[in-house]
């Protein structure tokens, strides 16, 4: 009866292994010939309290993430922000803030790629 079990369990495992589609079973693709997925951007986290924003963004990557907070305001008359673009380097974590005068509507860091 023991035998029968882990007969069972490991003709399972086996099954489950040879199902799995290729990606997950070689690491990312590297051995097929395939590209490597693009590892790039900060982590931003982003907090609203009352009519203050504060964004912070970590970049856990190589390249240089540039990040710029936007905020959007509730009310017609309040002007929207587009903050200053800040660079976030290899494992660096930066501090992004904005406001509006009432309601913050929505807000959302923008990320683009530095050259280099």
């Amino acid at each position: 009866m023991r035998l029968s079990r882990s007969l069972a369990t490991a003709t399972v495992a086996v099954a489950l292994v040879m199902f799995l589609p290729n990606e997950a079973t070689s690491y990312a693709g590297a051995q097929d010939g395939k590209p490597l997925p693009d590892l790039f951007g900060a982590d931003c986290r982003i907090s609203v309290r009352g009519s203050h924003v504060i964004a912070h963004c970590h970049n856990p990557y190589v390249d240089t993430d540039r990040v710029s907070l936007h905020v959007e305001c509730a009310r017609w008359w309040d002007l929207d922000t587009d903050g200053t673009p800040v660079d976030v380097g290899p494992a660096l974590t930066v501090r992004l803030t904005g406001r509006c005068w009432k309601e913050v509507r929505t807000a959302w860091v923008g990320h683009e790629r530095v050259a280099g």
